[in-house]
């Protein structure tokens, strides 16, 4: 009999990590699409052996800490999940920022080399600056126009040439803290919504990325691919849909300028950094259309009782 496949998730308590650690073990997790599965390969029970590791389980900024780690597991693969994603907060806090995005990348790396193990990374949309005018492929040249954009892009830079690096976008899930939860709650409460229709992108479901990381573990393709559910999208047209799940009329949401926001945000956004997918879709099947998706989103929030 074949053994498990080994794999160590950094970031497991995070609403994609959850999302993961659920689909390894072969069960479903909350909003998913059962169907969906860009490899057409349903996961058996017993797949895959998954070490899942929190933020507070293991220190990625400290290398002594990563590496008995990876030693003491000796995985197959690594999917590191574990990330300082506060982007506004990142402005004034660089060293943090950086020393978990870079150079925790970077430890875990090596450490995923020094047992023979493949690395697969999270990178973002924030390593472009939006200027293209058209949906990023994956050799663009980048311009982070942010610090945690910088420290992702830096963290990119110091993987090995054969490691992973999935980049995604907009990442919402069930479990976890998401734009689309305050709008959902908002909306159900009756009130109303404005969101920027200035920054244009691409939303990425928890567990619709969960599905594609399972395949990147079982092919280990290693190069950047760019993965987030299909069609391009603003923050308002997000808010708009969500409010017609509530049966809300046009009146919920309000688009709004960036430069309306009150306060103003700490980091400027680039304006349209809509990744495009071609890469993955030739190869594997694409993900599920953005609205499918957060239609899911909101059904699963409703039936675990989110007020």
């Amino acid at each position: 009999m074949t053994r498990p496949i080994r794999v160590v998730v950094t970031g497991a308590a995070g609403q994609v990590g959850v999302d993961l650690v659920d689909t390894l073990r072969a069960s479903y997790p909350p909003g998913c699409d059962p169907h969906f599965q860009p490899d057409a390969k349903p996961i058996g029970d017993e797949e895959f052996a998954v070490v899942a590791l929190t933020r507070e389980e293991l220190d990625v900024t400290n290398r002594d800490v990563v590496r008995r780690a990876i030693e003491a597991t000796r995985p197959d693969v690594i999917v590191h999940l574990a990330a300082y994603t506060q982007v506004d907060r990142a402005e004034s806090d660089r060293d943090a920022c950086f020393a978990v995005n870079a150079q925790g990348t970077e430890t875990l790396s090596l450490a995923a080399h020094d047992v023979g193990a493949h690395l697969i990374t999270i990178s973002t949309d924030y390593v472009f600056d939006g200027t293209k005018g058209d949906a990023y492929v994956e050799n663009d040249e980048t311009h982070p126009l942010n610090v945690y954009g910088a420290s992702k892009r830096a963290g990119e830079l110091l993987c090995a040439s054969d490691d992973t690096i999935m980049r995604s976008s907009w990442v919402m899930g069930v479990r976890g803290t998401s734009v689309v939860h305050v709008i959902a709650s908002r909306a159900a409460k009756g009130e109303t919504v404005r969101f920027v229709d200035d920054q244009i992108g691409t939303v990425t479901l928890a567990s619709d990325m969960a599905r594609a990381l399972v395949t990147l573990v079982r092919e280990r393709p290693g190069g950047t691919w760019h993965v987030a559910n299909t069609g391009t999208t603003s923050w308002f047209e997000v808010a708009r849909y969500v409010g017609t799940l509530f049966g809300r009329d046009d009146d919920f949401a309000t688009p709004i300028r960036t430069d309306e926001l009150v306060p103003a945000p700490a980091a400027q956004r680039p304006a349209r950094s809509d990744l495009a997918t071609s890469k993955w879709s030739d190869k594997w099947v694409a993900l599920p259309d953005w609205r499918e998706g957060v239609a899911r989103l909101v059904t699963a929030r409703r039936e675990l009782g989110a007020s």
